[in-house]
């Protein structure tokens, strides 16, 4: 079991990898479109999103080398690109290369999203894979935090600090590829892929795991039992359906807006620039207090009754923002509603969204549905980030909230009627039950 938890938590770094590059850019932001002079669209389009759209190609593609080559090379793959990107973005000299670089590290977080959530799900016992593949993003939010503290310590220590901000990333991102280099492969990948028992049960036993026996006969029923040809199959509707809700409707709450351009929110809101980037540190530090509380609840609650909690918060916060926005209420108002909202997403749709779509797809096929779920995610999380700069020039600030709020009524909806619980079901028990 100690081997289990060594190794979930080593992969896992790879959320961290995902946050920090995920959120790195927001310190960036505004220094790079002055630097290059690009006009709202183009520095949307090509500079803020342009590894959201890697992302997207990341976790659309992402089934390909994880069930081709296998978990473990996949997440070594991964390390390469994310120190790929961390130092040829750092070195850009136009905007152009700089997409290109940025993309390359969108690859990773994209496959990294299907590959983390698939390998610690394949090695967990029912009874703590909740939260072992929260841990995952566990390490995305402390990967955020650390981003935004790192662009807070590193803003003016250079003229162009940018580069700082976005070259150390190259650290961890090394750190993690030789850890990473030492992991074993998923036992129920050998089975369903190689169908090599033998080294199955070998890696089962090195990871000191219960029951092995009956697990491998169950993956060997379930694998036989399930169509390797297509995801779209009526068997598996229901599974895809709730991939696809629940992914878009994490980024339909705004998440990926709040993250990416907190500075100007707060900025939106009349902070000054010292003030906007010290709150957005605090978006980081109660997203990690909370992804913790998240994950502590996720096995002994469930992940239905988390989404309800998340779901209520954020139609308290977002409605709140909006009303701020619309009465012209201040800073203080606008901070204390964005910290409520980034809470409610991190005990919810944060601590829940990668655990369930890695559980609610059968052994065959879980790869193909993670990069359904994955892809539109980041699908969302690109299309809200391309387009924000231009929105936020054409709308107000009340008519974008009260979008969010709204989609957070709807996602409410589907937690009460379409998502059912999860927790303390074995992957084959799950799939079994939503397969049909």
């Amino acid at each position: 079991m100690n081997k289990i938890v060594y190794w979930s938590f080593t992969v896992a770094i790879a959320g961290f990898l995902f946050g920090f590059d995920t959120a790195v850019i927001s310190g960036a932001d505004q220094s790079i479109q002055a630097l290059w002079e690009t006009p709202p669209l183009f520095h949307g389009l090509f500079v803020m999103s342009s590894a959201l759209w890697g992302t997207v190609l990341g976790a659309l593609m992402g089934n390909w080398p994880c069930d081709r080559l296998g978990r473990k090379k996949t997440l070594v793959l991964i390390g390469v690109l994310y120190l790929l990107s961390a130092l040829g973005s750092a070195l850009a000299q136009d905007p152009y290369t700089f997409a290109i670089l940025r993309f390359i590290g969108g690859v990773g977080v994209g496959v990294s999203s299907i590959a983390v959530p698939a390998y610690i799900s394949e090695i967990a016992p029912a009874k703590i894979r909740g939260r072992l593949v929260a841990t995952y993003q566990f390490q995305i939010v402390f990967g955020i935090l650390v981003a935004f503290l790192s662009n807070y310590l590193l803003s003016g220590v250079i003229v162009e600090d940018w580069r700082m901000m976005l070259g150390v990333e190259a650290l961890p991102a090394l750190v993690y590829f030789l850890m990473v280099l030492k992991a074993p492969e998923s036992p129920r990948w050998l089975l369903l892929h190689r169908n090599d028992e033998t080294e199955a049960r070998r890696v089962f036993h090195e990871l000191q795991s219960e029951d092995i026996e009956q697990t491998i006969n169950a993956v060997k029923r379930d694998s036989s039992s399930q169509s390797k040809e297509s995801l779209f199959k009526p068997e598996y509707r229901f599974p895809v359906v709730l991939a696809f809700l629940l992914a878009a409707f994490n980024q339909l709450s705004g998440i990926n807006f709040i993250i990416y351009y907190a500075p100007r929110v707060f900025d939106m809101a009349g902070l000054d620039g010292s003030a906007a980037l010290l709150s957005t540190a605090g978006v980081g530090l109660v997203n990690l207090i909370f992804t913790m509380l998240g994950v502590s609840l996720i096995d002994r609650i469930g992940r239905k009754s988390l989404m309800y909690i998340g779901s209520f918060g954020y139609l308290l916060s977002l409605a709140t923002v909006t009303w701020a926005f619309s009465s012209q209420m201040g800073g203080t108002v606008v901070v204390g509603a964005v910290f409520v909202f980034i809470a409610a997403h991190a005990i919810g749709q944060g601590a829940v969204i990668w655990v369930f779509i890695a559980e609610i797809f059968p052994n065959s096929v879980r790869s193909k549905g993670q990069s359904l779920g994955s892809g539109t995610h980041w699908f969302f999380a690109a299309l809200i980030t391309l387009i924000m700069p231009q929105v936020l020039a054409s709308f107000s600030a009340p008519q974008v909230f009260g979008f969010f709020t709204f989609a957070m009524f709807l996602q409410l909806l589907f937690v009460r009627f379409l998502m059912p619980e999860t927790k303390g079901r074995t992957l084959e028990d799950v799939s079994a039950a939503l397969s049909k």
